[in-house]
């Protein structure tokens, strides 16, 4: 050790000099984390670590305090983070973690750790509530050959502890650039069960922009991930639909298959879906459905959705796209119920006056935007 080394060297020079000149303060042998075992609670006080670092050897020892001198790192930010050149310790949400203190010693790096236990939050931090490092879809661009075809992206998300990477899909709000041209399912209305990340094409156009977003439930702070989606215009050769039509004789490199053409499939983006009472009872009748993507309550109507904390009127109105068959609904207790216009496939068939009743109402294909009119009867 270095303390032999130093006496072999006084005894070769012959020098009588006191053996703690010796003393090697410059070379760190090892530190000490304390307290080593720390519990907070989230949203009080903050904690305060200490770093003591050991010099010299077991006979000719020093200990300085090296808070300020050393590299601090937290395990898990989502869970405590920690001054990188402090030592201070913040709560962020329940769980353990390791704070961890590391500098250059003598030999090499020396380290050492606390465990950091966090309690008094609304429940462990697991899964998607810890912190978001990054976000990503997956592919980074679809490319469809026909109206009305689709495409589905994966959203993917790094978070800073196990399991590092995560599919979040169907917890990711899901934005389209071009919604009544490309819409994308999503399932911020709460329909867990629902599909996310679709994407159908009702026109043609190139590179819309399809973007994933979430909030980071550890820092707040709102992270994107982008891709694209296409369905690129390609008349066919020949195409007796077309206007002007095309025939074969000016194909000169002969038949060429189309893509996303104006009537390769019903070029309807949106049908409007109007419902109204049809019968005497103005007083406490209700009709609700959801949206395309499973957001409940899209469509309310009537004073006994007022009554329940929204905004009713006599008439609603929702969007749909063509090919979507919404489901209207009748509670029960919302009057003597006589039943749905046409337009609508009831359930139960015949009608239940005390309710609940259902309908699907039937949306057809066609060449201009389709308009339905459902009739709800209370008496």
């Amino acid at each position: 050790m270095r303390g032999r080394f130093c006496l072999g060297v006084l005894l070769f020079a012959g020098l009588l000099l006191p053996l703690v000149s010796c003393n090697n303060t410059t070379g760190l042998d090892s530190i000490q984390v304390t307290p080593a075992t720390n519990t907070m609670v989230l949203g009080g006080a903050t904690l305060q670590l200490t770093a003591t670092g050991k010099y010299g050897n077991a006979a000719h020892a020093s200990t300085q305090n090296i808070t300020t001198g050393v590299t601090w790192t937290s395990a898990s930010t989502g869970i405590a983070q920690v001054g990188a050149s402090t030592g201070l310790v913040t709560a962020e949400g329940n769980g353990t973690t390791t704070i961890t203190a590391t500098a250059m010693g003598f030999n090499g790096l020396a380290s050492s750790s606390a465990a950091v236990t966090v309690t008094g939050g609304s429940g462990t931090v697991t899964g998607s509530t810890q912190g978001l490092v990054s976000l990503i879809i997956i592919p980074s661009s679809i490319t469809v050959g026909n109206l009305q075809d689709t495409g589905n992206f994966l959203a993917i998300g790094t978070y800073s502890v196990a399991p590092e990477v995560r599919d979040v899909t169907n917890s990711v709000v899901w934005i389209s650039s071009l919604p009544d041209v490309f819409p994308v399912d999503t399932n911020t209305g709460g329909n867990t069960g629902a599909t996310a990340g679709i994407v159908t094409a009702y026109g043609s156009g190139a590179n819309a922009s399809i973007m994933a977003e979430v909030t980071d439930p550890v820092t707040q702070s709102i992270q994107y991930a982008t891709a694209s989606f296409s369905c690129p215009l390609v008349l066919p050769c020949p195409c007796p639909t077309c206007i002007p039509a095309i025939p074969a004789t000016q194909c000169p490199n002969g038949p060429v298959a189309g893509s996303c053409y104006p009537g390769s499939q019903a070029s309807a983006l949106l049908s409007t879906v109007t419902v109204y009472n049809e019968g005497l009872n103005a007083t406490n009748w209700e009709v609700t459905a959801p949206s395309a993507t499973g957001t409940p309550n899209v469509m309310h109507c009537g004073p006994g959705w007022t009554l329940n904390g929204g905004t009713g009127g006599s008439v609603c109105v929702a969007t749909y796209p063509v090919g979507f068959a919404p489901v209207l609904t009748a509670p029960a207790g919302t009057g003597n119920f006589g039943g749905w216009s046409v337009n609508c496939m009831p359930n139960p068939n015949p009608p239940s006056a005390t309710g609940p009743n259902t309908c699907t109402v039937i949306i057809p294909s066609g060449t201009d935007p389709t308009n339905i009119t459902v009739g709800a009867i209370f008496n």
